[in-house]
């Protein structure tokens, strides 16, 4: 196991607990059409949260595809 894959499985593990401790206001049902309001504004902790997501997936992503080619 090289350092590429420890960052990727890291990355993983933090990358999950983000997603889990995310909210949002729109259910399934609001994202189809139903009446339900869907927030489309980030502010705040889930503006952090969501960019500390998009950053993990790209560390994710990166430390994959390097622990491919070499």
């Amino acid at each position: 196991m090289n350092i590429y894959d420890e960052i990727a499985l890291g990355a993983m593990i933090l990358m999950t607990f983000l997603i889990l401790i995310q909210t949002r206001g729109a259910t399934l049902g609001a994202g189809l059409g139903s009446s339900g309001e869907i927030n489309t504004v980030r502010r705040g902790s889930d503006r952090t949260i969501y960019y500390l997501t998009l950053i993990l997936a790209l560390i994710f992503i990166g430390s994959l595809t390097i622990s491919v080619i070499i």
